[in-house]
C-alpha cells in the first residue's frame, strides 16, 4: 500500500513538472501571428506581411492595442524570414526574445529544458522583469521631441540604449547606475531607450547597436566611445559642454571680466575654490543659466590669485560664490559652504539672474523683466528710463541705477533703454511726432497682455535730481493705492534685438563645434552613420582627381578646338577661310612672339605642357622686321587660344639644328635651295614655320609661297599634295640657270608673300589634318652656327 502510494504521489510529481514544462514554453507564435502554415514558403510569409503590418501600422489604426500588435507581427517576421531564427523555433521552439538561456550565439539549447529565469535572478527578458531603476528613466519618442531636445538647452542628458536579453548591457549595469546616481544629482538628465519598444526614437537618435550610451546637448547627439567607467563617463558629460562657458579669473584680469557687465547686460558670478579644475557642478550651472550671467572661476591654489581673495576676504576653507551686478566693488550677493548643493546654487542663480537696472536689449529681457499681468494680485509694473548712450546722459543714467538700488519692492522692476536704437518703442511711449532724440524721461507702465497691450503714464522728464527722484517715489507710492493712474494705452511693439551682431560670432563658434563633431564621428562613430558624409567626401575627390589626370593626359588641344565647329559649316565662330579666325577672340591687341634660343628652349618645347603646341616662324638678320611684321598679321586671330605659343628662330645662328630636325621630315628635299659660292647648294628654310608638340615629340611645317617670278609655282603646305612639288622640280631642270639668279635677287615685297596663306595652314593645324612628322628626340640648341 505504501509502495502505491508511493508511485502515485512519483506520478503526480512528474505531471506537475510536465505541466511546468508546458505552460513554460512561449508566449508567442509567430506562425499564429502571423496567420501562415509552418510550411509556408518565404513568399507567402512577406506577402502576408505585408498586408498585416499595414493593417496593424499604429499611424493607420487607431485601436489601442494597434502598437502592441504591429510590434508581435514584426518580431514574427524578423523570425520566420531568416532561416537560422526560424529552424531554430522549429526545432526547439524557442526565439531570441523567449529563450531563457543558450541558443544562438551564446550557445545552444538542448531538449526543450526549461530554467526559471527567477532561480538565475536575471534582470531582464521581458517589459514585466525589466528593472525599476531603468523604467524610471524610459524614454517614448513624444517624450524626448518635446521634453528632452528642449531641455538639452539648459543641461545634457545622458542617454543609455538597451534592449531586452541584451548580455553586454548586464555587465555595464552597475557602472551606469553608480553614474546615474552621481550625474542626477548634479542636474544631468537620464534616459533609457528600449529598442524592442520604441524603433523609432532608436533609429532617431541612430542608434544600431546594444549597448549604446550617447548624450544630448542643445539638441545635438554625440555617441560615447570609450570603455565603460565612471571616469570616462563623467569626463564625456563634461566634453558635452561648450569650451567657453567659464573664464578663469586672476589679479590681471579681474576688472576686466567685472566691468563687462556694462557690455553684456548681464551680472557676473564668481567662484572662488582650490581644485585646479573647474568642478562639474558649476560647468552645468553656467550652462543652464548662460542667458543671464556670465561665469568666472579663481582658483585660490595660485598665487596669481591672492590680492583677489584678500580684497573680498575669502574663506579659503569652503568654496565660495560671489555676484557682482552695476557695483563691481562690492558682491551684490554670497553663498559659502563646504558642500554645495545644486538646489542651493539654483535658488542663488534665480534670485540674481538680472542686474538691478538692467538695458532693455531684446523682446525675450523685456518679457521676463515685465510679464503679462495674469491675476489681479500679481500686478508687475515697469519702472522705464528713456535716455541715451551718449556720455551727456551718464549722470542721469547713474542717478536712475542709485534710486533703483534702494527699492524694495516685489512687484517694481526697474530697466532702461536706449532711445537710438529702440525708437518705434520710445516714439509711443513718450508720445513723439517726431524721431529726433529728446530729453530722458520715465515711464511706468504695466503690460495687459501679450499682443502687446499695456497701460502706462509718463511721470516726469529725468535729470536725475532730488526733485525728480522725490516726484518718482510720490508716483509709486500712489500706483500702489490706485492702479488706475495708468491712464495711457498703446499697444507696444517687438523689441529690436541689439545683439543680433553677435551672431556672427555665435555662428563661427558653432560650426567649430559642428566641425569637431564630425571630425569625432569621423574617428569614432560607426560606419553606417558615416557612409553617407564618406561617399560625398569622396565623390567629390574622385570628381576633382578625375578632372585633373584628365586635362594633363588629353590629346592636344588641335585635335578638338575647331573640328566639331568646321562640321557645323559655321562662320560666326570660325570665321571664313580667309581671314583665318580662330574659335576664341584674342585677349590682346598685339602677338607675344619669344626668341627660341638655349635659353629658353627648355620651357619653350622640351617640357611644354601636355596639349600645347609653340608656332616658330624661321627667319634671318635680314628678313626679321618683315617676317615678323607679316606673321603676327597672320596668327593675331589665333592668340585666342590658351593653347598655342609663338616662337621664331635665327637661321643665322641655328642652321645646323634645323637641318638635324628637317632630317625627319619626309620631304626635306623638296624644299627649294640656292647654291653658294663654292658651287653647293643651301637650303633655305626663310619663312618656313614649325608646329612644334613638345610632350608627343612631333611638328607639322608649313612652308612659304613663292610668288613673283616663279609664276608656275604653286603654294605649298606640305598638304601632300605630290603636283606641285613635280611642278617645282620640272622647273628646276627646265631653267637650270634661273635659280641662282631669282634667289638672289628676291625682294622685299616677295619674302613679305611668303606668309600669304599661313591663315589657312593654321586652321588646318586645329583642324588635326596636316601630316606629323615625329621626332625620336629633340636635338639640342646650344650650338650657334659660326656665320661665313
Amino acid at each position: 500500500m505504501a509502495g502505491s502510494n508511493m508511485s502515485l504521489a512519483v506520478l503526480l510529481l512528474l505531471s506537475v513538472l510536465l505541466t511546468g514544462v508546458t505552460h513554460a514554453g512561449p508566449d508567442m507564435d509567430p506562425y499564429k501571428i502571423l496567420g501562415v502554415s509552418r510550411g509556408a514558403s518565404q513568399a507567402e510569409i512577406k506577402k502576408v506581411y505585408k498586408r498585416l503590418a499595414k493593417e496593424w501600422h499604429p499611424d493607420k489604426n487607431k485601436n489601442p492595442g494597434a502598437e502592441d500588435m504591429f510590434i508581435k507581427i514584426t518580431k514574427s517576421y524578423e523570425i520566420l524570414s531568416n532561416e537560422d531564427k526560424r529552424a531554430n523555433y522549429d526545432r526547439y521552439g524557442q526565439t531570441d526574445d523567449t529563450q531563457p538561456y543558450g541558443s544562438g550565439r551564446y550557445g545552444q539549447q538542448h531538449d526543450n529544458f526549461y530554467f526559471d529565469e527567477s532561480f538565475f535572478n536575471f534582470p531582464f527578458n521581458g517589459q514585466n522583469h525589466r528593472d525599476f531603476a531603468d523604467s524610471k528613466y524610459t524614454l517614448h519618442f513624444n517624450q524626448y521631441i518635446n521634453d528632452v531636445v528642449p531641455d538639452s538647452y539648459k543641461r545634457p542628458y545622458l542617454i543609455k540604449i538597451t534592449s531586452d536579453w541584451c548580455f553586454s548591457c548586464i555587465h555595464i549595469e552597475p557602472v551606469w547606475k553608480e553614474v546615474v546616481q552621481e550625474m542626477e544629482t548634479l542636474g544631468v538628465g537620464i534616459g533609457v531607450v528600449d529598442v524592442g519598444y520604441e524603433r523609432r526614437l532608436a533609429n532617431h537618435l541612430g542608434a544600431h547597436r546594444t549597448p549604446s550610451i550617447l548624450g544630448v546637448i542643445n539638441g545635438k547627439v554625440t555617441f560615447f566611445h570609450y570603455a565603460v567607467a565612471k571616469e570616462h563617463l563623467k569626463q564625456f558629460v563634461e566634453d558635452l559642454l561648450p569650451q567657453r562657458l567659464v573664464e578663469r579669473v586672476t589679479d590681471k584680469n579681474d576688472l576686466q571680466f567685472l566691468n563687462s557687465w556694462h557690455e553684456l547686460n548681464k551680472p557676473h558670478v564668481l567662484l572662488f575654490d582650490q581644485v585646479p579644475v573647474v568642478p562639474l557642478l558649476y560647468k552645468l550651472t553656467a550652462f543652464a543659466y548662460k542667458d543671464y550671467l556670465q561665469f568666472g572661476y579663481v582658483d585660490q591654489g595660485l598665487s596669481e590669485t591672492a590680492n583677489l581673495q584678500k580684497q573680498f576676504n575669502i574663506n579659503t576653507y569652503a568654496p565660495t560664490m560671489l555676484v557682482f551686478k552695476e557695483n563691481i566693488d562690492k558682491p551684490a550677493d554670497i553663498i559659502q559652504a563646504k558642500g554645495m548643493k545644486k538646489q542651493i546654487i539654483d535658488e542663488f542663480m534665480s534670485n540674481n539672474k538680472f542686474l538691478l537696472a538692467p538695458r532693455l536689449v531684446n523682446q525675450k529681457l523685456f518679457d521676463e523683466l515685465c510679464p503679462v499681468k495674469q491675476f489681479h494680485r500679481r500686478r508687475k509694473y515697469c519702472v522705464l528710463l528713456i535716455t541715451g548712450d551718449e556720455e551727456t546722459f551718464s549722470s542721469g543714467n547713474q542717478a536712475f541705477l542709485s534710486f533703483a538700488s534702494t527699492n524694495t519692492k516685489e512687484v517694481v522692476r526697474f530697466a532702461y533703454v536706449y532711445q537710438r536704437l529702440q525708437q518705434p518703442l520710445c516714439d509711443i511711449l513718450m508720445q513723439n511726432k517726431d524721431s529726433t532724440q529728446s530729453q530722458p524721461q520715465v515711464v511706468i507702465l504695466e503690460r495687459r497682455n501679450t499682443a502687446g497691450k499695456a497701460l502706462f503714464k509718463p511721470v516726469t522728464a529725468w535729470n536725475g535730481s532730488e526733485e525728480d527722484k522725490q516726484l518718482l517715489l510720490d508716483e509709486l507710492e500712489r500706483l500702489q493705492k490706485d492702479p488706475s493712474i495708468l491712464s495711457h494705452d498703446a499697444m507696444l511693439p517687438e523689441l529690436n534685438n541689439e545683439f543680433a551682431s553677435m551672431f556672427v560670432i555665435r555662428w563661427i563658434y558653432a560650426s567649430y563645434d559642428y566641425l569637431s563633431e564630425v571630425i569625432d564621428d569621423i574617428l569614432h562613430n560607426n560606419w553606417r552613420e558615416m557612409m553617407p558624409l564618406l561617399s560625398l567626401i569622396f565623390s567629390a575627390l574622385f570628381i576633382l582627381f578625375g578632372t585633373v589626370v584628365i586635362q594633363a593626359f588629353s590629346d592636344s588641344g588641335e585635335d578638338k578646338q575647331t573640328k566639331p565647329k568646321a562640321k557645323d559649316g559655321s562662320k560666326a565662330e570660325n570665321g571664313s577661310p580667309g581671314t583665318g579666325t580662330s574659335s576664341r577672340p584674342p585677349k590682346k591687341n598685339f602677338v607675344e612672339v619669344t626668341e627660341l634660343t638655349d635659353i629658353t628652349y627648355m620651357s619653350n618645347l622640351v617640357k611644354l605642357r601636355p596639349g600645347h603646341m609653340n608656332i616658330v616662324l624661321v627667319l634671318t638678320d635680314a628678313s626679321k622686321n618683315i617676317l615678323l611684321s607679316k606673321f603676327a598679321k597672320e596668327v593675331y586671330s589665333f592668340t585666342g587660344s590658351l593653347t598655342l605659343h609663338f616662337s621664331f628662330l635665327n637661321i643665322d645662328k641655328h642652321s645646323e639644328w634645323m637641318n638635324m630636325l628637317m632630317e625627319y621630315a619626309q620631304d626635306t628635299m623638296q624644299i627649294d635651295a640656292d647654291e653658294d659660292d663654292g658651287g653647293n647648294y643651301k637650303i633655305d628654310y626663310t619663312g618656313h614655320v614649325l608646329a612644334l608638340n613638345g610632350y608627343k615629340k612631333y611638328l607639322c611645317l608649313f612652308k612659304p609661297v613663292y610668288t613673283g617670278e616663279d609664276l608656275d609655282s604653286k603654294s605649298s603646305e606640305d598638304e601632300g599634295g605630290s603636283s606641285g612639288v613635280r611642278s617645282r622640280s620640272s622647273s628646276r631642270d627646265d631653267h637650270p640657270s634661273r635659280k641662282p639668279n631669282r634667289s638672289r635677287s628676291i625682294s622685299t615685297l616677295q619674302i613679305h608673300h611668303k606668309l600669304d596663306r599661313l591663315g589657312l595652314w593654321m586652321e588646318r593645324l586645329l583642324e588635326g589634318t596636316l601630316p606629323r612628322y615625329y621626332i625620336p628626340t629633340w636635338p639640342g640648341l646650344d650650338k650657334i652656327t659660326p656665320s661665313k
